[in-house]
């Protein structure tokens, strides 16, 4: 394996690790400050904390639904985009058929971010 394909391949891993920190990072920011409380004086009654803490697991199903969305539609992107790149290498006139591949495999992310909204707006 070269040099440049090894480095190419610990970028990109590097770069799902931090996407994925990320998602975490903002799924956990928006759970509610009795979510985090330190005493349990903090909390006035047991309904309020259940519907924070609904609140907040709701806002984190959301940052996962948009991440993994936006990282699988990434990845198929890559892999349907050089493919199409190849056949249209070979054979100019299939670059119309091929585009369609690519915007189906685009579709993914908008699926994911669909569903955040239909998450968040219920």
């Amino acid at each position: 394996m070269s040099k440049k394909l090894l480095l190419g391949s610990i970028i990109s891993k590097s770069v799902l690790v931090v996407m994925s920190l990320a998602i975490l990072w903002f799924g956990v920011s928006m759970l509610p400050d009795t979510a985090r409380a330190e005493n349990a004086e903090q909390v006035t009654t047991h309904q309020a904390s259940a519907a924070d803490n609904a609140l907040g697991l709701k806002y984190i199903a959301a940052a996962l639904s948009v991440g993994l969305g936006s990282i699988a539609g990434g990845i198929a992107v890559a892999v349907v985009g050089s493919a199409a790149l190849g056949a249209a290498a070979e054979r100019p006139e299939m670059m119309g058929r091929s585009l369609i591949f690519v915007g189906l495999a685009e579709g993914i992310a908008i699926y994911g971010t669909a569903i955040a909204a239909v998450i968040l707006f219920s």
